[in-house]
């Protein structure tokens, strides 16, 4: 039995040979006979190898038309018979079996007579046996056969046929090969080249290299003659890098097998692989399309090649189509085997692609679908012309998929297609399938039906953690999927599924969360595939909280409370208990009991009280209550009496037990040691003893409470006798003895207070009813050297109050009053005073010290102020006095416009009622704007450098050159960042001064100078003529500014140097043009201190360069990389050295050891910054360090030598990766008055106000300011431009996306692209997508090595930029991340692989639904303002989102452009006036003019409303030239109904959102309450000016301006005027009515915000408006009610309202954004194809749920666009008995001549 792959095949006469794949190779020899009609004679056999041999015979004398040639195996089978022309005389039969005996027959015929047959058998076993060793000679031409060669000599083999071929060399250039055995593969592909006859009209050749990415080296179309591709063979470059095999297979099928490349069609295709290991991919499916697509692929295998991997690569068979050799070096013996087998097959081809041309074949027509359902529809056609032996018709997902095929009988014109997607379009092809090859395809599309959904659906029964769902049943569903999730924020990831049988329609959802509301979502599955959903929400039950709070027993440090239960799951209670400021907060969790006592609590405090119910599912809402303590009494009776020399007694009422301890105190009152003595409970008396006579004591009598505290201390003042005071003596009988006096005591509870500082307050209370008067007496205290009795004033008996007037500052006073009874005086009680210090503003304080401003602060006096005047003046320097006047509740002010680094002289006057205080004074510095440590550096003759310490808040220098001898300047600014600067083309011998200025932003500093000398003229030395080496192909295309940083340290030495001079001259020489129009270089040699050999504008030529790279002179040194690195980075790229914009920025760094500094920091500041930095590293050089400092990815920008020597190794590679790198190029735009390499792409798509007219489905609109336009990309206007016109040269590997655009009312929930790149396709490549529905940001990209890849990005950063305002959004994207940063505030970053470059044959696009497929998708709408792709990484780090009106800053922003720009050249008649217009917006801050002279003081105006703060004004020379602090506010308007907010509330929780409902009319402000679920937001107004927030109001619904319709037919462009339409009108009065009533409101509010809180007030500047809440619909007015009681912290708390500040209500918490709920997870969807290892683009997402992961690019469609009639592919043909023999009837073919392109097909033999 035969083997399907033993096919036997005879060849003959007049074939040449092409490389083609997996085809045997086969040989015709031909000679020219004529002869008679007698039989051919002379039958012989030559065995060429196991499977084949040739037969030869001699040609019969006389006239015939040709030979039957019969094979038939001797065992039995088909007789394979095959006509030949009467000129063969030999032939090759392949594919025989060496053990098989086979009979041959040749037999010559005329017309219909035919003669006897030479006949004869052979086994090719028994002939290899008799066979004799020969010398294998070549033949060279068809008819050489009378001319062999001789036994020594060997002729190379060529193809001769005329038939012409595509062939494609794909060669492995991985660092497996090496550089040595490159040379052999060179040599290799020469040989092969040479064997084929190459031209334009010809055989054409190209060739494409491979590694870990491929590249074309030629196309087919590049090279004209056969010469000029060996000279390219020659050439060929090392390319290094891993062994991606499967990306390079992909790549050609992608780059090289198309018309643009060259391609021809109705010509051969043949593609041939040279490898030398397996590849690191996989490498089926891109060989599969390749075959497919109708190229035969051969695979050569070298060394370590897996022969397995080759069979699966190549066409079949193997036995010619796959070559491997052991070595490099025996690459050469399968050259003549392969040219041979190539160029049989091209002739083949040939002759098929003939016959198939001259066959009637042709596509189906007219196809028609029908019958659609959910998961099928039937195809209709009408039939192919021609005999057709089958229909193909092949379906596959427009998004991308596996394609699928159904085959059907050539007699049958229809199908149904089943098993197919819901709601999913297909591409369907139908081919025609004919005897030798298949037809173009009829092709369509058609979208299956959605599958029906559940309806009625019902959420009920619900409790506290239940509900129940039920739905009406679908037919014909096999189940159901329900999702459920809480949609409270933070919880709506908790996501929950169940999965239920078809027969099962109410469900009980359990385990929920009380008062939480749900969504539920059900779905109904048909297999694996689900339906639209349907969703329902509810919100689950509160828990019950307890009920009737009473509080009783208040005492002054408890209280008892009780409550009534409400549910008895309850597991206990928690209760909470806090001071009305918060200070207190207490908490406690009892069991589950109704009455608890509180104590420890402060007296006369008022608390508020919260009960928490506790359950097993939390804790329910809180019953609120609210108490106040009661007052310790105080006590309200002190009398000393019992008076003597050493002792008094104290009385007072008796004390209160509910208390706690007392104690009595006493001191003297002038000083002396404090004692005390605790009291019983029930005593109300003690006698102090041990006194000193004559002495005055303060008593106090205080209660000590449990806490520690004490009560309100009574107090009173007592005085002992003198010691020598006694009775006067009585008669001598009658005995001495001393008498007590008991004194009366009118007076308790003396007090001096209300202290200013010329007056004190004396009270006291009165004790004794008949006091007639009392004296008061007040003089300074003892101890004053001028203490004397200040004046003493009667005041009458029933007054107990007096303010002393007129009293020194800052003095210590005693005060004593006496009663006065009728018969005399009574006791003298005296208590201290102390005056306040003088009145001025005291202890200035500097802050917020800059460079040309800073902050004075100072204590206010202790009496009343009108305001303060503040007058400063700079000190060293003549000037004016300059002044200004705040508030009196202001003590700090910002003082701008001062000179930097200048000390000024200030003094700050109260104004009080009596006039001016006198003046707090200080001297205070603003910082010094310069640069430190100037001195000159590197100082030539004709040069001399500047170098300083960086000022680290530079963002600019000046510096100025002055020649001494004849004044001329030099003048550059320099980056904030430079600390050196060389000036060149000097005078030698010459003197300069050199002065530095510092600049910051618009501000400059005083300038540092130094002075400098050039040297004298050198001793010129001899000039020799140079040898200008040639430039190399990869290098001509180069442009890029291009630094060599070399190593000149001690370790190097002076021959090691020249060597790497010598290295350098070379790498430069390959060079092809220097100067500004192509690659500019410089050279720094590096040490301690780096040395400029030359900057990069130094030389304009080779010649020039190639002659100061030879005088370099090797310096010496240490080696210290990093700081040369910055060096080069601060003086070379900078404008002054010549770098150019939007060039390549190229460093090659070349070290022989580890840096003695840090480098890793600079180097990758310079990596990020977009510098390509290549590292050279020579022997003793630290390999990790290499890789710091070079770009990435390592393999192409790190290299290692082991000596000096060994330079050429690596010389070829590094050039060209460095003229790679420098031959991409980003164009030079202008932007926010700079110049940057990038791409301005709203030009680009003609979004702008020159063109956006002519653009289908856009429509101008103000944006985030009047003056900037903004354009609104209407509902599918699927804005897009070709990918060659906007990035020729592709996408840069490092580049940042800055798009400012908002998101509209009607911008659909599902994802859609904000811009992408799609290839010819409409497959996505890269671009930027928003998921509205799951407010996700997603970037995707191809990578490096061709994987699909994607970051997808979310948080509350992320979700605002869907919630309807403008928002600027940067995507950094560099070679290792991803960063993406919202309105200048990074918001996260994700780690990518470097990214591949675009394809320029496909679209770029805004806007495009990510469901969308084929040209002609859906777009969504949205506004975009701004669209850039900058070439940088370090864009949105510079960029200050000055567009954004709550994020301007005016002074460092650029001012606003004109809101017009009218032409002058228009000379055109205008339209009629339009009608006046309304109020505009506020203009922006104007340009800051030069200082004015002082005009004379005008009359004051009239105080007008507060406006909003303005910037500084210009520095004057008088007036109000500094900032000022806001004005006293003006005349407050009456309130409303509103009542005092009452002290903090408790919070409450959070509840569910509301229904949406209609607006209602505006309610007055509210109190202060918790914050409320989010409601639908109202539509999306034009952004007003930015301001406080204000009340939001509800907004009414859109005047007459409707939806935008469908797009008509565009008109022709009329001429400019001045009427805007209606619509344009409206808009902008909608805007600016709505800007000016928030102007007011910020105004008021700017007012309310000034009132101070505090003694101490400093500015603030205001904060960005918040996210728009989800506002609920307003409800009717109520009543204002009391003010509310204090609360409590709750769960967790929400921040408190403001202090102070009524009417402004606390912000509430941000609503959930949109109108819709959150859309629930889809199902998972069924399992796909087993895919294939290089990824596709996304595929669009299911079914409306959240977006799912991208998924996985789908394998190429089955067929692409037809070209000419084409082959018949055996692989696709052998199901339909086409092309393949049957696996049981091997193939015999003999091979016709050209002329008769017949094929039999056997049945074996």
């Amino acid at each position: 039995m035969w083997k399907t792959r033993n096919k036997m095949k005879i060849f003959h006469c007049k074939m040449q040979y092409w490389v083609f794949p997996a085809f045997f190779v086969i040989t015709y020899l031909c000679t020219i006979v004529q002869g008679q009609v007698p039989p051919p004679t002379r039958l012989r056999y030559n065995v060429l190898s196991h499977d084949s041999i040739q037969i030869s015979w001699k040609a019969p004398r006389g006239k015939f038309g040709g030979y039957k040639l019969l094979v038939t195996p001797a065992s039995g089978g088909k007789t394979n018979q095959l006509n030949l022309q009467n000129t063969a005389t030999k032939a090759i039969i392949q594919g025989l079996m060496p053990d098989q005996n086979y009979t041959v027959q040749i037999i010559a015929y005329n017309k219909d007579k035919e003669s006897k047959p030479a006949q004869g058998q052979f086994r090719i076993k028994d002939l290899e046996k008799r066979k004799e060793p020969k010398p294998r000679v070549k033949v060279v031409d068809k008819g050489s056969e009378n001319k062999p060669s001789g036994p020594e000599e060997e002729v190379k083999f060529f193809c001769q046929t005329p038939a012409i071929a595509d062939i494609v060399i794909l060669v492995d250039g991985s660092w497996s090969i090496g550089r040595f055995n490159f040379r052999l593969v060179r040599s290799f592909l020469e040989n092969l080249v040479t064997a084929f006859d190459v031209g334009s009209e010809k055989t054409r050749i190209g060739l494409a290299q491979y590694s870990g990415d491929p590249r074309i080296e030629w196309h087919l179309n590049a090279f004209n003659t056969k010469d000029e591709v060996i000279e390219a063979v020659r050439n060929l470059p090392y390319k290094g890098g891993n062994t991606l095999t499967g990306l390079a297979l992909n790549y050609i099928f992608e780059n090289s097998f198309k018309p643009e490349a060259g391609a021809r069609t109705g010509v051969s295709k043949i593609g041939i692989l040279i490898t030398d290991g397996k590849s690191q991919d996989d490498i089926i499916p891109p060989s599969r399309n390749l075959r497919e697509s109708g190229v035969e692929l051969f695979a050569i295998g070298v060394k370590n090649a897996d022969e397995k991997e080759l069979q699966e690569i190549a066409s079949e068979p193997d036995s010619t189509h796959v070559y491997n050799v052991a070595e490099f070096d025996l690459m050469h013996t399968v050259v003549e085997s392969l040219t041979r087998t190539v160029c049989s097959r091209v002739e083949e081809q040939d002759r098929e692609i003939k016959a198939s041309a001259l066959a009637t074949i042709g596509p189906p027509t007219e196809l028609i679908t029908s019958e659609v359902t959910a998961r099928s529809f039937m195809v209709n056609w009408t039939h192919a012309p021609g005999k057709v032996e089958k229909y193909r018709v092949v379906y596959y997902p427009t998004r991308g998929g596996k394609p699928e095929e159904v085959v059907v009988d050539g007699r049958v014109s229809s199908t149904v297609l089943r098993n197919l997607m819901s709601l999913t379009e297909y591409q369907i092809a139908v081919f025609a399938i004919y005897a030798h090859t298949a037809s173009e395809g009829l092709r369509g599309t058609e979208t299956t039906l959605s599958l029906p959904i559940a309806s009625d659906l019902e959420l009920y029964d619900v409790t506290e953690s239940s509900l129940r769902v039920r739905w009406n049943p679908v037919p014909g569903a096999s189940g159901y999927l329900i999702l459920y999730a809480p949609l409270t924020e933070g919880l709506a990831g908790d996501e929950k599924e169940m999965k239920i049988g078809e027969t099962h329609t109410d469900i009980e959802l359990s385990g929920l969360l009380p008062n939480t509301e749900y969504t539920a979502t059900v779905y109904a599955m048909f297999g694996e595939e689900a339906s639209d959903p349907v969703t329902g929400q509810e919100t689950t039950l509160p828990l019950s909280p307890p009920r009737n709070l009473r509080v009783s027993n208040i005492g002054s440090s408890s209280a008892r409370l009780a409550w009534d239960a409400t549910s008895a799951k309850i597991n206990g209670y928690r209760i909470v208990y806090n001071n009305a400021d918060g200070t207190e907060i207490n908490e406690v969790e009892v069991d589950p009991v109704t009455t608890f006592p509180l104590k420890g609590l402060t007296p006369l405090t008022e608390y508020t009280v919260a009960i928490f119910s506790i359950y097993d599912e939390g804790q329910s809402e809180p019953l609120t209550g609210i108490f106040t303590t009661e007052e310790v009494p105080a006590q309200q009776y002190l009398e000393i009496d019992e008076v003597t020399p050493d002792s008094f007694r104290v009385s007072w009422h008796p004390l209160s037990a509910d208390e706690g301890q007392h104690k009595l105190m006493w001191i003297p009152v002038y000083g002396g040691r404090t004692e005390e003595v605790v009291l019983k409970e029930d005593q109300d008396s003690y006698v102090i003893e041990g006194l000193e006579p004559g002495t005055e004591y303060e008593v106090s009598l205080l209660a000590v409470l449990d806490d520690g505290s004490e009560s309100e201390v009574v107090t009173a003042v007592g005085t002992t006798l003198d010691s020598f005071w006694t009775e006067p003596p009585t008669t001598e009988e009658a005995p001495t003895r001393p008498v007590t006096s008991v004194f009366r005591t009118g007076i308790r509870n003396l007090v001096v207070d209300d202290e200013t500082a010329s007056s004190l307050r004396v009270a006291w209370d009165i004790s004794d009813s008949s006091v007639q008067q009392f004296r008061v007496t007040y003089l300074t205290a003892p101890g004053d050297p001028a203490e004397e009795v200040l004046g003493t004033i009667m005041v009458p008996g029933s007054q107990n109050t007096l303010l002393l007037k007129n009293l020194l500052s800052e003095t210590e006073y005693k005060v004593t009053v006496t009663p006065i009874y009728d018969d005399g005086e009574g006791v003298s009680v005296s208590a201290p005073g102390k005056t306040l210090p003088p009145s001025g503003p005291q202890n200035l304080r500097v802050s917020e010290e800059w460079y040309n401003r800073l902050r004075i602060t100072w204590d206010p006096p202790s009496s009343p102020v009108k305001g303060y005047r503040i007058v400063y003046k700079p000190v060293s320097v003549a000037g004016p006095t300059l002044e200004t006047f705040v508030g009196a509740n202001i003590n700090t002010i910002l003082i701008t416009n001062l000179l930097s680094g200048m000390d000024y002289n200030v003094k700050i006057f109260a104004s009080q009622a009596s006039g001016f205080s006198d003046a707090l004074t200080g001297v205070v510095k603003t910082l010094f704007l310069g640069v430190t440590d100037l001195q000159a550096d590197a100082i030539q003759t004709t040069s001399l450098c500047a170098r300083w310490q960086v000022q680290r808040h530079a963002t600019a220098y000046r510096i100025v050159l002055e020649s001494r001898q004849d004044a001329q300047k030099q003048e550059s600014t320099l980056g904030g960042g430079t600390n050196r600067h060389c000036f060149y083309g000097l005078q030698p011998d010459s003197e300069y001064k050199i002065s530095v200025y510092t600049k910051l932003q618009e501000m400059e500093g005083p300038s540092v100078s130094i002075m400098g000398k050039t040297q004298s003229l050198p001793t010129q030395p001899p000039t020799f003529p140079p040898t200008i080496p040639p430039a190399k192909e990869v290098c001509k295309a180069a442009k890029a500014d291009l630094v060599f940083m070399v190593d000149g340290s001690w370790s190097i030495g002076d021959e090691n140097f020249n060597k790497i001079i010598n290295f350098l001259y070379s790498t430069v020489g390959a060079l092809n043009k220097i100067g500004a129009d192509g690659t500019q270089v410089a050279m720094v040699q590096f040490t301690d201190d780096p040395r400029t050999e030359f900057k990069l504008n130094s030389y304009k030529t080779k010649e020039t360069l190639l002659d100061a790279i030879k005088h370099i002179s090797y310096k010496g040194g240490n080696t210290k990389t990093g700081k040369a690195i910055k060096h080069v980075r601060d003086s070379l790229f900078t404008a002054e050295s010549g770098t150019r914009r939007g060039i390549p920025k190229v460093i090659v760094v070349i070290t022989d050891g580890r840096s003695q500094d840090d480098v890793n920091k600079i180097a990758r500041e310079m990596q990020s910054d977009g510098y390509s930095i290549f590292a050279v590293g020579v022997a003793d050089a630290d390999y990790s360090e290499l890789v710091s400092i070079g770009s990435k990815p390592s393999a192409r920008h790190v290299f290692f030598v082991d000596d000096f020597d060994a330079f050429k190794k690596i010389e070829d590679e590094l050039i060209t990766f460095v003229c790679e790198t420098a031959s991409a190029t980003c164009p030079l735009v202008h932007k926010d008055g700079i110049d940057l390499a990038g791409f301005k792409m709203m030009e680009m798509f003609g979004l702008v106000e020159k063109e956006f007219s002519s653009v289908e489905g856009v429509s101008m609109e103000p944006g985030t300011f009047n003056v900037y336009p903004c354009y609104q990309l209407h509902k599918d206007a699927l804005v897009s431009q070709p990918t060659k016109y906007l990035h020729p040269d592709g996408l840069p590997s490092d580049y940042t996306i800055s798009i400012l655009f908002r998101i509209l009312p009607d911008t659909p929930e599902e994802p859609f692209a904000l811009w992408e790149i799609l290839n010819k396709n409409s497959d996505p490549l890269v671009g930027v997508i928003l998921d509205n529905g799951g407010k996700t940001l997603t970037y995707f990209n191809y990578d490096y090595s061709g994987d699909f890849q994607t970051v997808t990005f979310e948080g509350p950063e992320i979700r605002k930029i869907f919630y309807g305002s403008f928002h600027k959004l940067h995507i950094v994207v560099s070679k290792t991340l991803a960063k993406v940063v919202i309105d200048c505030k990074q918001v996260g970053e994700k780690a990518i692989n470097a990214s591949s470059n675009i394809t320029l044959d496909g679209v770029e696009v805004l806007g495009r639904m990510v469901r969308s497929r084929g040209p002609n998708g859906n777009s969504a709408p949205f506004q975009l303002q701004m669209f850039d792709i900058v070439c940088s990484t370090s864009w949105a780090n510079k960029d200050k989102c000055c567009e954004l009106p709550a994020l301007r800053d005016e002074e460092a922003c650029p001012e606003l452009p004109h809101a017009c720009s009218c032409s002058e050249i228009n000379k055109a008649a205008l339209g009629p006036a339009g009608p006046p217009g309304g109020p505009g917006l506020r203009g922006p801050k104007g340009q800051r003019g030069d200082p004015g002279l002082k005009g004379p003081d005008g009359p004051r105006g009239e105080t007008g409303p507060p406006g909003p703060q303005g910037p500084p004004g210009p520095q004057g020379p008088s007036g109000l030239s500094i900032q000022g602090m806001p004005g006293m506010p003006g005349e407050k308007g009456e309130k409303g109904d509103t009542g005092l907010p009452g002290p903090q509330g408790v919070p409450g929780s959070v509840g569910s959102p509301g229904r949406d409902g209609s607006p209602g009319q505006r309610g007055f402000p509210g109190k202060d309450g918790s914050s409320g679920p989010p409601g639908p937001p109202g539509p999306i107004g034009i952004p007003g000016a930015p301001g406080v927030p204000g009340v939001t109001g509800s907004m009414g619904p859109q005047g007459a301006l409707g939806p935008p319709g469908v797009p008509g037919a565009k008109g022709e462009r009329g001429e400019r005027g001045d009427l805007q339409s209606q619509a344009m009108v409206r808009a902008v009065a909608r805007q600016v009515c709505e800007q000016l009533i928030q102007s007011h409101m910020s105004r008021y509010t700017a007012i309310l915000n000034q009132i101070p809180s505090h003694s101490t007030s400093v500015r603030t500047i205001q904060g960005p408006p918040g996210e728009p809440g989800r506002p609920g619909s307003p409800g009717t007015p109520g009543e204002q009610g009391p003010p509310g009681a204090p609360g409590f912290p709750g769960n967790a708390g929400v921040p408190g309202s403001p202090g102070e500040r009524g009417l402004t209500g606390v912000k509430g918490e941000k609503g959930n954004p949109g109108i819709g709920t959150q859309g629930p997870r889809g199902p998972p969807g069924p399992a796909g194809p087993s895919g294939e290892s290089r990824p596709g683009s996304p595929g669009p997402p299911g079914s409306p749920g959240p977006r799912g992961p991208p998924g996985h690019l789908g394998v190429p469609g089955p067929q692409g666009p037809s070209g000419q009639p084409g082959y018949c592919d055996p692989s696709s043909c052998s199901a339909y008995g086409v092309g393949a023999p049957h696996p049981d009837q091997p193939e015999f073919t003999p091979v016709q001549d050209e002329l008769e392109a017949l094929e039999l097909w056997g049945s074996g033999i």
